[in-house]
């Protein structure tokens, strides 16, 4: 009896089914890789402490899920799901950048910090699985947690986005030291560079982290309909994710390691 190894039965002849070959040019451009895509038809969540849909720099937000600790559950965390406001301003500076960058999206707003931009680690992997059963093509995570022990769960979370084709992009902590789940593979992570181009990143030949984008000195939305001059790798994270959304609008299907490789191509510092 021919016996096949665990995980081989996806290659077996009779079950074998053709894969999309990725449409490259010749060379990757950016024109080739956005054109004039507006993110149209792509659905990014902000998970995040929230988003101000009145804010002009946002506009609508097409879905809301708050989750906090309540033991009277039976995970311990509830799930709110009516429109909330955000509690610091820091979610809507993601969404504001991500709308700039590709204004056509739909947005979701998954909040899940407190008022001091503070969280528990159950409650952000139930925001980030709120995240992928709803829907989302990208999930902007300008959070990250430094606990090891948390290792694990981020990486099943992550692991079952890639697998079912949503990017998460995800901003790397200011210090130095564990970020999870921002340096796994199957993430794209980004930190701040000094440039102020929006359209303009770099790749970073060597990981964990991916790319550099804007997020030194860069003007953000904020809560109260206002704006704030503001430093740190999460507000690179957003002009990553918008890029992405337009990418996935003009090329529906990528993956996120197809994603990664046209990002890389189409960086500032290729030569």
């Amino acid at each position: 009896m021919n016996l096949r190894p665990a995980w081989s039965e996806a290659f077996a002849p009779d079950l074998l089914v053709p894969v999309r070959p990725m449409p490259l040019p010749v060379a990757i451009t950016p024109e080739w890789a956005f054109g004039r895509s507006t993110g149209s038809g792509v659905t990014v969540a902000v998970v995040d402490s929230g988003i101000d849909g009145a804010h002009p720099a946002v506009g609508d937000v097409d879905g809301y899920a708050a989750f906090a600790v309540d033991d009277s559950v039976p995970d311990g965390v509830r799930c709110d799901t009516e429109p909330h406001e955000d509690l610091v301003g820091h979610g809507t500076a993601c969404a504001g950048i991500i709308r700039s960058i590709a204004p056509d999206v739909r947005l979701l707003s998954v909040r899940v910090l407190g008022e001091r931009l503070s969280g528990r680690s159950a409650i952000f992997a139930a925001g980030l699985r709120w995240a992928l059963a709803s829907g989302a093509d990208v999930i902007n995570c300008s959070l990250s947690t430094s606990r090891p022990e948390n290792a694990a769960v981020f990486h099943e979370l992550a692991d079952a986005a890639a697998h079912t084709g949503v990017v998460v992009v995800c901003a790397v902590n200011n210090v130095a030291g564990p970020s999870i789940p921002a340096t796994f593979a199957s993430v794209v992570s980004v930190a701040a560079h000094d440039g102020h181009d929006p359209n303009g990143w770099d790749a970073n030949p060597h990981p964990p982290v991916d790319f550099g984008a804007p997020g030194i000195g860069v003007e953000v939305a904020w809560r109260g309909g206002g704006t704030v001059v503001t430093t740190g790798n999460s507000f690179a994270a957003p002009h990553i994710t918008g890029q992405v959304a337009r990418l996935l609008a003009a090329h529906p299907g990528l993956t996120v390691y197809e994603v990664k490789t046209i990002l890389r191509a189409c960086a500032r510092n290729v030569l």
